[in-house]
C-alpha cells in the first residue's frame, strides 16, 4: 500500500501535472530514496549509495590503536560528503512528513471538523512537536552521554571541536536535513500565500543556525542551545494542539501559562550560556587563530559574531513574544468594551420602561380630568425640550 499525498478530489489528475506530483509526492520521493537502498545490494554501484546513505569521515579508523588501552569510540568530523548524506535524509524526512500527516494529523483532524486556518495551524503544530520532542530526547542523550551539562566547561575547553561520536554527528545531519526539507513541503501541502513568509523565515533561521554551529565546530554549545530552544517550542505546539482538541480551553489555558514562562527562561539561559562560551570560555583559550585546515576559527571576529547573532535571535523571539501579548490583550479589551455596550443599552431600556409603567399607574389613580391636564403638561415639557 502506497503513501498518498493530500487528496484534493477523487479524479486521477494527469502525469506528472502539479496535482499528480502533490498527491503522490511521498510515493516519488519514497521511490527515489530506494534507489539507493537497492543500490548497496548492487556490486558496481554500492560505493555511490553508499557514500549518500551512511555517515562519513571518520578520524578515528587513521589511528592505531595502542596496545593495553581501551578502543576509543569512532569520532566523525564533518567533510563534502555530509551533502550525500543530507540530500539522502532530507528524502527521509519529507516520506516521514507525509506519514505523520496521512495517518495521524489528518485523521485527527477529521473528528475536530477544524477550519481552514486552525486546519493548517494543526498540522503545522502537529509536524513540528513530533520533530522537537525527538530532537530534545536525542540532543538530550547526547548531552548527558557527553557529560555536558555537568561539566559545562568542556563546551569551550580543547577546542576546535571537531571530532563528533556517531549519534552527535548523525543528529546535526538530521537537522540540516529537516529544515531543508521544509522548503518543498511548502508546495506540497499548498501552503497559503500568506503563510509562507513566516514558514521561510523559521526554517532559513533553523538551517543558517544549525549549519554555522556544524561548520564552524560549535557544536556542542550549538546541541545545548538547539535542546533549549525546542523544548520552549515544543511546549507551545504541545499547548496549541491542546487547544484544538479541547474544547473547554481549561488545559490549553495551563499549557500556554507553563510555555510562555519556559520561553522566557530558555530565552535568558541561551544568552548567559552564550556569554560563558563566546564571550568567556573561548576567549580564554590558548588555542587562539583562524586556520581552516584544522578547524580552528577561534578568533575575536568570530566570537562576536556568534555572540551577536546568538543575542540578535533571542532579542527578536522575545520581540515578537511581548508584541504578541500586547496585541491579544488589546484584542480581549476591546472585545470586552464591545460586549459591555449592549448590556449598558438593555439596562437603561429597561429603566426607561419601568419608569414609563410607574407613570402610567399614577396617571390611572388620578380623575379623568386630572390625567388629561398631566398628559398635556408632560407633552409640553418634551416638545420644549426637544427645542
Amino acid at each position: 500500500m502506497g503513501i498518498r499525498g493530500r487528496k484534493s478530489s477523487n479524479k486521477n489528475p494527469p502525469i506528472l501535472s502539479h496535482e499528480f506530483v502533490i498527491q503522490n509526492h511521498a510515493d516519488i520521493v519514497s521511490c527515489i530514496a530506494m534507489i539507493f537502498i537497492i543500490g548497496l545490494m548492487i556490486q558496481v554501484v554500492s560505493p555511490i549509495c553508499y557514500m549518500f546513505v551512511a555517515v562519513h569521515h571518520n578520524v578515528t579508523l587513521e589511528q592505531e590503536p595502542v596496545m593495553g588501552e581501551p578502543m576509543q569510540a569512532v569520532r566523525y568530523t564533518y567533510g563534502w560528503k555530509d551533502l550525500c548524506a543530507v540530500f539522502f535524509y532530507f528524502l527521509i524526512c519529507i516520506v516521514t512528513h507525509a506519514i505523520i500527516q496521512e495517518y495521524v494529523l489528518d485523521k485527527i483532524s477529521r473528528k475536530l471538523h477544524l477550519s481552514k486556518s486552525k486546519h493548517s495551524k494543526f498540522n503545522e503544530s502537529g509536524q513540528l512537536l513530533v520533530f522537537y520532542v525527538m530532537s530534545v530526547l536525542w540532543g538530550g542523550d547526547v548531552i548527558f552521554r557527553e557529560n555536558y551539562l555537568l561539566n559545562i566547561s568542556s563546551l569551550w575547553e580543547d577546542y576546535p571541536h571537531n571530532e563528533m561520536v556517531f549519534m552527535f554527528k548523525f543528529f546535526y545531519i538530521i537537522q540540516l536535513a529537516y529544515w531543508l526539507h521544509c522548503y518543498p513541503e511548502l508546495y506540497f501541502q499548498k501552503t497559503k500565500r500568506e503563510e509562507m513568509p513566516a514558514r521561510i523565515r523559521y526554517a532559513t533561521l533553523g538551517l543558517v543556525y544549525v549549519a554555522a554551529a556544524y561548520l564552524l565546530n560549535f557544536s556542542r554549545v550549538g546541541i545545548c542551545l538547539l535542546v533549549l530552544h525546542y523544548a520552549s517550542e515544543a511546549l507551545f505546539h504541545a499547548a496549541r494542539l491542546i487547544y484544538f482538541v479541547d474544547k473547554a480551553e481549561n488545559g490549553s489555558k495551563a499549557g500556554y501559562f507553563l510555555a510562555n514562562i519556559v520561553f522566557v527562561l530558555v530565552r535568558l539561559g541561551s544568552i548567559i550560556l552564550s556569554v560563558l562560551t563566546f564571550w568567556y570560555g573561548l576567549s580564554l583559550s590558548e588555542n587562539q587563530g583562524f586556520d581552516i585546515a584544522t578547524g580552528n576559527f577561534n578568533v575575536q571576529l568570530t566570537r562576536i559574531a556568534a555572540l551577536a547573532a546568538v543575542c540578535f535571535l533571542q532579542a527578536w523571539l522575545m520581540w515578537n513574544f511581548i508584541t504578541f501579548h500586547l496585541k491579544r490583550r488589546r484584542e480581549m479589551t476591546a472585545a470586552l468594551t464591545t460586549t459591555r455596550k449592549p448590556r449598558q443599552d438593555k439596562k437603561s431600556a429597561s429603566k426607561k420602561k419601568k419608569e414609563d409603567h410607574k407613570r402610567h399607574v399614577e396617571d390611572d389613580d388620578l380623575p379623568e380630568v386630572d390625567q388629561n391636564t398631566k398628559k398635556s403638561l408632560r407633552s409640553r415639557t418634551v416638545s420644549g425640550k426637544s427645542k
